[in-house]
């Protein structure tokens, strides 16, 4: 697999008739921000990515972030603007920070989206960030909010699938909420391990059932969500690990993912989570247990 030709080709979604307005735009941006003396006072990495602005023109900014919906990930504030995103992102980043050692290390992000996970790991002092996610969208999103912090994350339009063949391995690969929408789990584990350093580490989060039998959901839809095939009890997943031949397994936590962590806002188009469940929010819409999701880390 020639990655760089796999690149190259993927730089031509950009001209897409959907996308190509957008990245005018994000370049337009860049201009008045330099041209314009746009002041960017300060920049705090916490549960909000807060971007403090001076002297900016505060309708192209909006316009611009509105442009770039549905914002995922975050939530950000830019100026006086708060981008008030679908998920409340940090609830899940603040699970994992007590298992997370991340400085001088080389981190992945697998399923990157808009790099919310990644400006909050800038925080841990790592060697090097690195995101794949093959979306034009979220890499554009991912380009605004960089115009202001102005880190060194690079951003490839690549997946899961590239990892074994990425000339650059990893001490940390963050993968989380992929795991059930890949066809062969299984696969996917071993490709993930092929990422690694000797001695490195995978986070994963990802969708789990209730049970102890050695079982997986596999549903035609999930919560509305038409991509996910297989969703496994924790001795299941804990299998499908041993299978893909990781060394050793650390449960950091399950949760339900509730109406406070994932909801429509503004900034989103179409439904969010409150219409995936029923109406107690007991089951999914399907009659299936609601979302459950557990965290791991996985060691090479």
């Amino acid at each position: 697999m020639n990655i760089e030709k796999i690149l190259k080709e993927r730089e031509e979604w950009f001209k897409w008739k959907n996308i190509a307005p957008l990245v005018k735009q994000i370049n337009n941006l860049k201009m008045k921000i330099k041209n314009e003396n746009w002041k960017i006072d300060s920049v705090k990495i916490n549960d909000t990515i807060e971007i403090n602005l001076s002297n900016y023109d505060k309708d192209f900014l909006l316009n611009t972030a509105k442009m770039l919906m549905p914002w995922r990930k975050g939530p950000f504030k830019i100026g006086d603007i708060f981008i008030d995103s679908e998920w409340k992102s940090y609830i899940k980043w603040n699970t994992l920070i007590p298992f997370l050692n991340l400085e001088n290390k080389d981190i992945l992000d697998v399923g990157c989206n808009n790099g919310y996970y990644m400006f909050r790991m800038l925080e841990m002092n790592p060697k090097s960030i690195t995101g794949f996610d093959p979306s034009a969208l979220f890499n554009l999103q991912f380009e605004f909010i960089n115009s202001f912090i102005k880190s060194d994350i690079e951003y490839k339009l690549l997946g899961v699938e590239h990892i074994p063949y990425y000339p650059k391995k990893f001490d940390v690969i963050f993968c989380m909420g992929v795991l059930y929408h890949r066809k062969d789990p299984i696969d996917m584990l071993k490709e993930l391990k092929a990422g690694l350093k000797k001695g490195g580490e995978v986070i994963l989060d990802t969708l789990i059932i209730e049970g102890n039998e050695e079982v997986a959901l596999s549903p035609l839809r999930y919560a509305k969500m038409k991509n996910v095939y297989f969703i496994p009890t924790i001795k299941t997943l804990y299998n499908w690990i041993k299978r893909a031949k990781f060394s050793d397994v650390e449960f950091i936590g399950k949760r339900y993912t509730t109406t406070n962590e994932q909801r429509k806002t503004d900034w989103i188009n179409g439904e969010s989570l409150e219409s995936f469940l029923n109406k107690n929010q007991t089951k999914t819409i399907e009659g299936y247990e609601p979302p459950l999701r557990c965290y791991l880390k996985l060691k090479n």
